[in-house]
């Protein structure tokens, strides 16, 4: 399926959850999007975009959670008032906060779309927002950043976004994160001590990342100016308003709701029994 048809919408549908009182909680966001998969994937809901916020937490992916000390990891962590959850989709640890905006794209026909397209449909998305900056936004790799990956967002080598992909049944979710205020490489330096308690000099058989705190930045030191979530925010409706002939804001029906409680339920029996976590 081309990208040009993946990003051109008769119909867009918007969970807006990027306002503070709109907030969710990390483990609540996954089984939103799960949600989201099955109604977009049995067509009971046209393709969805939604946008939110966290206060300060660490995701871990599945490598993640096998850290031989990752007692002594997590407890750093939450005695500097991080959450601490893992995620139902790949990758490694990353950090959230309230100058990081999320945002999915979620598709129906996943059997159609290939891995490879639902990544390039939101680095092309991405760039399209971020175009009259004058920055080429590049894909690629980023040694020495955290959960790097090769649809690591960067600017002059500076990773300031990473992407990840999730299919439930026929419904595909691509989630980005944006890091668009505050400071990237200090972000880094928590992620960095997290792997360096949790191997603490021990063997490990994962390639856990060796982190480098200064190959990541925000959106607002890469364009050396001013920039804020609300502003980030705005410019993705503008976008996806373009790419589409009708717009329109809602939350989750009362089906999407009964799914969402099973997700959420799902999610916190894999954390209690992975973390311990209540």
């Amino acid at each position: 399926m081309s990208i040009d048809h993946l990003l051109s919408f008769d119909h867009i549908r918007v969970i807006d959850q990027s306002e503070f009182s709109n907030q969710v909680q990390p483990m609540e966001s996954f089984a939103i999007d799960d949600a989201l998969c099955l109604s977009v994937g049995e067509n009971l809901s046209p393709p969805a975009a939604r946008l939110w916020v966290h206060d300060p937490v660490v995701i871990l992916g599945i490598p993640d959670s096998r850290l031989p000390y990752l007692e002594d990891a997590v407890r750093y962590l939450r005695n500097h008032q991080f959450q601490v959850i893992v995620r139902n989709s790949g990758g490694l640890a990353v950090l959230l906060d309230q100058g990081v905006l999320n945002f999915s794209l979620i598709f129906p026909d996943a059997k159609k779309i290939r891995i490879h397209d639902g990544y390039e449909a939101m680095v092309a998305f991405i760039q399209n927002v971020f175009e009259p900056e004058g920055k080429p936004i590049e894909a690629f790799e980023v040694r020495g950043s955290y959960c790097p990956g090769d649809y690591d967002l960067s600017i002059n080598g500076k990773k300031f976004a990473g992407i990840s992909q999730r299919r439930v049944k026929n419904g595909t979710a691509v989630q980005i994160y944006l890091a668009v205020e505050g400071s990237g490489s200090a972000r880094s330096e928590w992620i960095k001590a997290f792997y360096q308690l949790g191997i603490n000099d021990d063997q490990v058989s994962f390639d856990y990342p060796a982190i480098q705190p200064d190959t990541m930045a925000s959106l607002e030191e890469l364009f050396e100016k001013t920039m804020t979530v609300k502003e980030v925010r705005n410019r993705i409706i503008d976008q996806l308003r373009s790419m589409s002939n009708h717009l329109f804001f809602n939350l989750l029906s009362n089906k999407e709701r009964k799914w969402y409680e099973d997700r959420l339920d799902q999610m916190k029996k894999r954390n209690e029994k992975l973390l311990n976590l209540k």
